[in-house]
């Protein structure tokens, strides 16, 4: 589905797909609908829309890496720091529409809805995100609508469409989709934790990537709660300037006062509560089953 007659697109296309990746949320796709319909292995449609949000989901790393102006992304150098912004920017689109064609070709009017409106509110929380950058003052419930949008979103698009796409009642859509989202907050927060002490080689980025664009995640917004003021204007200060250099005392700021076993915490709250949004689904299913293991993978990993 990558093809394309400008070579350049296919180049960068493949270059990001192939750099490899968890394939969580497509997994989600596969999992969800063969959940509701035990159909193994899965249909075409499901795996045509898995492959729809794997593409959304390439093309905004593609736009957050320009935004973020990162330079390493999966443990390989990111599109625009091999090829610059512009082309970067422009194989984003590429692959948005290309999507899109996709979306078309499976013809479910309800997914095509769930989507479309996955993917504007994705780029509001972009731009909420970009409007928060440097600021010290973000609260946690604002932060928790940042996330919400621009990563739990698509989390909760990839199971509530397939749970349409697979023909299931009202009630088993919003549990899904629910599920999706869930499941989205505590994946991110368990990445605000590895942003400060997981491995860069194991990830794939380096340490320090959020403070370094400026982002306010859970860990600086609890830890400015619980300091001293001295050590609270140091955070502020850190935050404000993006400077690597204060990672470690901010890191061990952090740790020492509770915020990343707090954030630690608060992941797992999301991930039981998701949990429980498939308790009417067949028990017996090894699908269901997987979906599960899904949130302890998300907050127990070191990547």
């Amino acid at each position: 589905q990558l093809h394309s007659d400008v070579p350049l697109v296919e180049t960068i296309g493949k270059y990001i797909i192939n750099s490899g990746g968890k394939r969580l949320r497509p997994l989600l796709v596969i999992l969800t609908a063969q959940t509701l319909t035990a159909r193994s292995p899965a249909s075409a449609p499901s795996t045509q829309l898995a492959t729809v949000i794997e593409f959304l989901h390439t093309a905004t790393l593609l736009h957050d890496d320009v935004v973020d102006t990162s330079s390493l992304r999966r443990g390989n150098a990111t599109a625009n720091a091999r090829w610059g912004n512009a082309p970067s920017v422009l194989v984003g689109d590429f692959l948005y529409s290309r999507a899109f064609q996709l979306m078309v070709q499976i013809g479910n009017l309800d997914v095509m809805s769930v989507l479309a409106d996955a993917t504007n509110v994705i780029a509001e929380g972009e731009v909420l995100q970009l409007s928060n950058c440097k600021n010290p003052d973000l609260s946690e419930s604002d932060y928790l609508e940042v996330i919400t949008a621009k990563t739990a979103k698509l989390f909760e698009a990839a199971t509530h469409s397939a749970a349409l796409l697979s023909g299931a009642d009202a009630v088993t859509c919003e549990a899904m989709a629910e599920y999706g989202k869930l499941l989205g907050v505590a994946f991110q927060l368990a990445d605000d934790v590895l942003d400060y002490t997981g491995d860069p080689e194991t990830m794939g980025k380096n340490i320090g990537d959020d403070l370094a664009e400026g982002k306010s995640t859970l860990p600086l917004i609890e830890a400015q709660k619980r300091v001293p003021q001295g050590d609270r204007e140091f955070i502020r200060k850190a935050i404000r300037s993006g400077d690597l250099g204060a990672i470690d005392p901010l890191l061990k700021l952090i740790r020492d006062c509770g915020a990343l076993d707090y954030t630690q915490q608060k992941a797992v709250e999301y991930a039981r509560a998701a949990r429980e949004k498939l308790d009417t689904l067949d028990q017996d299913s090894p699908h269901r089953q997987a979906l599960l293991s899904l949130t302890e993978i998300a907050v127990n990993r070191n990547h």
